[in-house]
């Protein structure tokens, strides 16, 4: 019996002791919508953005999740920019492969829009674009039923391989009689706030929300089947105040508090006598840096060691 019992604390205790398993860090790039275009277009009146605002809501339904630690959208929108990364390019693999090596990420979600908004019940009344059936889709007032379907998909990528890790799909329905698809919850000129609660009201939104969630739900499902992915942080020190240095990387270069790289001095390089090309540089590791600040684009660190660091050492990940 005692003997039982001490297994039993040495598990408990193990249990306490052991790390608890570290979130995959996502990216989640603005859903495609080309099928559903002229859907959208009908529906509120001009062409609306509506990957975004499904990008933004399922951002929302993973970090409540728990299952994934998801980048900001700020830090994509910057690399974007200085890639001169497109929004056309933002459903293919390869492309967002490169994305998120860039970012520094476990992974890139993309995903598509394969419905938005049908409504095969409804009878049209009046002859404006809210009161006429367009592509089986109904924007304005209806009789009878209203229903609203929408459909997403989304991918997983590997950003070193572009290769699919997950495929994840989610679906939402609402139907209600003599109302139409957005009601008073959406309006032309391409201003529609997808996350307010009028827009969640509307049957539309009540799908749209369905969908997110079950979409969601199913990329959570998935999260252990990421591998693990060992991020190799390079970098330079860029100012240096006593033992106080601030880098030049930070979160989008996978940096986070506590980390700890080793900061090295190159001695010499070493050039190919063939082609003058650099072919190896020989670096000597003067000290260990560990993070205590780390924001987008830099990150504070206290240096210990038997040298001294400058301005243009390498921080990097210990090998």
């Amino acid at each position: 019996m005692g003997r039982r019992f001490g297994i039993f604390l040495l598990m408990i205790l193990f249990a306490a002791l052991s790390p608890a398993q570290e979130k995959k860090r996502v990216a989640i790039l603005d859903f495609e919508y080309g099928t559903v275009t002229d859907s959208v277009s009908a529906i509120f009146g001009s062409n609306v953005d509506v990957g975004k605002g499904i990008s933004d809501m399922l951002v929302e339904d993973l970090v409540k999740g728990g299952a994934y630690s998801v980048i900001e959208r700020r830090a994509i929108e910057q690399v974007m920019q200085e890639q001169n990364f497109s929004n056309s390019d933002r459903a293919d693999p390869a492309s967002a492969a490169k994305l998120g090596q860039l970012l520094g990420v476990d992974a890139i979600v993309i995903g598509s829009i394969t419905q938005f908004g049908r409504d095969d019940k409804s009878t049209s009344v009046g002859g404006g674009l809210f009161g006429r059936r367009v592509g089986g889709l109904i924007g304005g007032v209806s009789r009878g039923e209203s229903k609203a379907v929408v459909g997403l998909t989304a991918r997983v990528i590997n950003i070193d391989t572009a290769e699919i890790l997950v495929a994840a799909s989610g679906t939402g329905e609402s139907e209600r009689s003599g109302t139409s698809l957005i009601g008073a919850g959406g309006s032309g000129g391409g201003n529609v706030d997808m996350n307010s609660s009028n827009f969640a009201n509307t049957i539309l939104g009540e799908a749209v929300h369905e969908a997110v969630e079950a979409l969601g739900k199913d990329l959570e499902q998935n999260a252990a089947n990421l591998p693990n992915r060992e991020i190799k942080i390079e970098g330079l020190v860029a100012d240096v105040a006593d033992n106080i240095l601030i880098l030049n990387v930070g979160t989008t270069g996978g940096v986070k508090v506590g980390d700890r790289l080793q900061v090295r001095r190159m001695v010499r390089e070493v050039k190919n006598p063939a082609t003058g090309a650099v072919i190896r540089r020989i670096e000597d590791t003067i000290g260990e840096v560990v993070i205590t600040e780390a924001d987008e684009a830099s990150s504070v660190a206290t240096f210990s060691g038997a040298g001294t660091p400058e301005v243009g050492d390498t921080v990097a990940t210990p090998e």
